[in-house]
């Protein structure tokens, strides 16, 4: 599990940093404003199907299925599955293109009707890339059945680095219709990717192959999750909404903290794709997938409650340093210490849903994660207009505890003495690093003692996790 997870890390990293090259440097174009707001909204519909496929909503269905099908089965299944993936694919980007004016002023009611126009016409073009990204999302969860798991990682490298190297070039004179074309080219570059992979699986293009009831199934596995997903990716449209009216370069702010904070865990989800393939083998084994999902946790925690205590520690210093100038003065560094604290929390309910995935069960994450996204909206519709932008983040929190009481609930662990434990390290680690943020002056020296605050917290998880995976590896031995 260790190995895995590293590797797919690694390419991972790359791709995540390029994704907040790509923000930087789009900041440092166009500016915090209107401009970039407007941009922003045309990507978010691509961008969020991306995302979403890259935490693992199609592999979450298709990885038990496909490891359940004979040798033999598996090349049709996967043909089956490319043609119906390619279809939808193309019936989501012509429904994007057709009503590209209609969704833009859904996302962002509150811009400019010049700006509304622009980011139509860069919708019209990113609509293009969705079946794309859908192909290769598939082509992922056949290479996590085959124990490679680089195959997402490196997927979203070549989708940023076309974008990258645009602005890097032209900077300012960058366009929208450019920057749209180069994202397209991205997912063309990820496709290419995944073709080798699919022709050593055995997939040949000219054999073409169409079995309903493996679609039936499959989406019969997806239904849920999309649900789910599709709950989840309607909060951060409703983010972006209450955003486009809290002022011109709200919508920038909010999707600034997101990828700040999502920045330094990239091991996340590599470990959530590496722990759902370690349960899916377990199969009816309950006791080894009940220890994959204590460990599972007691990693996740490792890795998000060092990264989100050094970032509220840092805040200020990070948007000093990391971001164009004057971003500092925004409410930006407020706005990421507070979605700091939602990553500890939300990473949780990630591992949790897969638990629930690897014996084929999609129905009750789905539940679960439902009950918070209401939670959240109704915060959201209520909060943030009163509050202000921070008010944003807090309506994600609520929905996450929620939804996490309700998994720890259903699978009897809210008395399980690592779930008492783990919620009061986080609560500790992450209140004594406000005083860091407020009190020590100057980015530099800020920032170097949030890293040895973040860094001996991480040395106290990494001990408590190597320990308990001791354990968990007498125990198996026993068994």
């Amino acid at each position: 599990m260790f190995r895995a997870t590293l590797w797919l890390t690694l390419v991972t990293v790359a791709g995540l940093a390029l994704g907040f090259g790509r923000e930087w440097l789009l900041v440092d174009a166009w500016g915090a404003g209107a401009r970039t707001d407007g941009f922003l909204v045309a990507l978010f519909v691509p961008e969020a199907i991306r995302m979403t496929l890259a935490a693992g909503l199609l592999s979450s269905a298709a990885l038990p299925l496909y490891q359940q099908l004979d040798t033999g089965r598996r090349d049709a299944w996967v043909s089956t599955q490319m043609i119906n993936l390619l279809v939808c694919g193309g019936a989501i980007a012509l429904l994007l293109a057709v009503a590209a004016g209609f969704w833009v002023r859904l996302i962002g009611p509150g811009l400019g009707g010049e700006v509304q126009q622009a980011a139509a016409s860069s919708l019209l073009v990113l609509s293009c890339s969705v079946p794309l990204l859908l192909v290769h999302a598939l082509a992922a969860a056949v290479g996590q059945a085959q124990q490679r798991f680089l195959v997402a990682g490196l997927g979203s490298f070549l989708y940023n680095l076309p974008a990258v190297l645009l602005l890097l070039v032209k900077r300012g004179d960058t366009d929208e219709h450019g920057l749209s074309l180069a994202f397209l080219f991205g997912a063309v570059l990820m496709l290419l990717s995944v073709l080798p992979l699919l022709w050593r699986s055995g997939w040949r293009p000219w054999r073409w192959h169409w079995c309903w009831p493996d679609v039936r199934g499959f989406y019969r596995r997806l239904g849920p999750l999309l649900a789910s997903a599709g709950a989840s990716q309607g909060l951060v449209l409703l983010e972006r909404i209450c955003a486009s009216f809290l002022g011109e370069g709200a919508i920038t702010l909010v999707n600034l903290a997101r990828k700040l904070v999502n920045l330094p865990l990239v091991a996340l989800m590599s470990l959530n794709q590496v722990v759902l393939a370690r349960m899916t083998q377990l199969g009816d084994d309950a006791v080894a997938r009940r220890r994959a999902l204590r460990l599972g946790l007691l990693l996740t925690a490792s890795m998000t409650i060092p990264a989100a205590a050094g970032m509220i520690a840092a805040a200020p210093s990070l948007v000093a340093l990391l971001l164009p100038h004057g971003m500092a003065q925004s409410a930006l560094p407020m706005l990421l210490a507070w979605f700091a604290c939602v990553i500890v929390f939300g990473a949780w309910n990630a591992l949790l849903a897969r638990y629930a995935y690897a014996v084929g069960n999609t129905v009750l994450p789905m539940r679960y994660e439902l009950a918070g996204s209401a939670l959240n909206a109704m915060v959201l519709l209520l909060v943030p207009l009163l509050t202000g932008i921070a008010g944003i983040a807090w309506a994600a929190l609520a929905g996450c505890l929620l939804t996490a009481a309700l998994f720890l609930r259903r699978y009897a662990l809210l008395g399980d003495a690592l779930m008492l434990r783990l919620p009061m390290v986080a609560l500790m680690a992450l209140a004594a690093a406000v005083p860091v943020s407020l009190f020590v002056q100057g980015p530099w020296l800020q920032l170097a003692v949030a890293t040895l605050y973040a860094l001996g917290w991480l040395l106290l998880l990494g001990f408590w996790s190597i320990a308990a995976t001791r354990e968990s590896a007498v125990d198996t031995a026993r068994r």
